[in-house]
């Protein structure tokens, strides 16, 4: 049974958050009072103080890498935003042999669950990036775990290609933290230096792909529709997708 949830794309704390879900909908229907997910919230936040310069930048492609929760959701934000070109779901922060899902699942692997974004810092700056990070694809206040997924394999962790980004990062940390935007301390760790391992093919485009699974629909849909409405001038309708010719449901 285990064997085939991960062959599917299902973890355990996943499959309970599609029982919630049944949950919430069976509850809704008798009239009794129902929760609304956490994932329907985000944080309005202020934009990085020191950030890159885009116009000045001599390249025309970065890449960076953000750990939040499940892959799922946070690669199907990043695949919204104008001036990035690709986002792929992977592993981050152990090493290459034990780079897999289950594996990593384990929680012992050194790994998190992450997305390794390319963009053009011409469209979008790191910065930028880092607004949406932490305002609409996680909550930077969860400590190893984020919503139903529980374990270090979900800590929220910026992983710096650069020094520059590793300085952008911790100056925006202290920044929210200063401001206090958070009703609790931000528990982002940077852990510059890691190497990125995509995931398996199967974790590729989820949201895009499944976007009428429940776990889905109540823990990552309501992030995408926040990027939309917090920054319009961020969001493209039409996502940028890693596998070739997929089909979209």
């Amino acid at each position: 049974m285990k064997n085939r949830m991960i062959k599917t794309g299902w973890s355990l704390p996943r499959l309970g958050a599609a029982l919630l879900v049944a949950g919430t909908i069976g509850a809704a229907a008798f009239g009794l009072r129902v929760t609304p997910s956490a994932a329907e919230d985000a944080t309005v936040i202020p934009a990085p103080v020191l950030d890159e310069t885009a116009a000045t930048s001599p390249m025309n492609t970065e890449t960076a890498i953000f750990a939040g929760g499940c892959f799922w959701g946070v690669q199907g934000v990043f695949q919204h935003v104008e001036g990035v070109t690709k986002a792929v779901s992977g592993y981050a922060g152990g090493a290459a042999d034990t780079a897999h899902y289950e594996m990593v699942g384990s929680g012992e692997t050194g790994h998190a669950e992450s997305v390794q974004v390319t963009f053009d810092p011409h469209k979008v700056t790191y910065g930028q990036l880092l607004q949406i990070y932490f305002s609409v694809a996680h909550d930077p206040t969860q400590l190893n775990y984020q919503g139903p997924d529980m374990g270090p394999q979900y800590r929220s962790t910026v992983f710096p290609t650069s020094e520059e980004q590793a300085r952008i990062a911790k100056a925006y940390i202290d920044q929210l933290q200063a401001a206090k935007v958070f009703s609790n301390d931000i528990v982002t760790t940077i852990e510059p230096g890691k190497a990125f391992y995509p995931a398996e093919d199967y974790h590729q485009d989820y949201l895009t792909l499944h976007p009428d699974q429940p776990y889905i629909a109540i823990n990552d849909l309501p992030k995408v529709r926040n990027l939309e409405k917090l920054y319009p001038e961020r969001w493209r309708a039409e996502p940028v997708l890693v596998m070739a010719g997929a089909a979209v449901n």
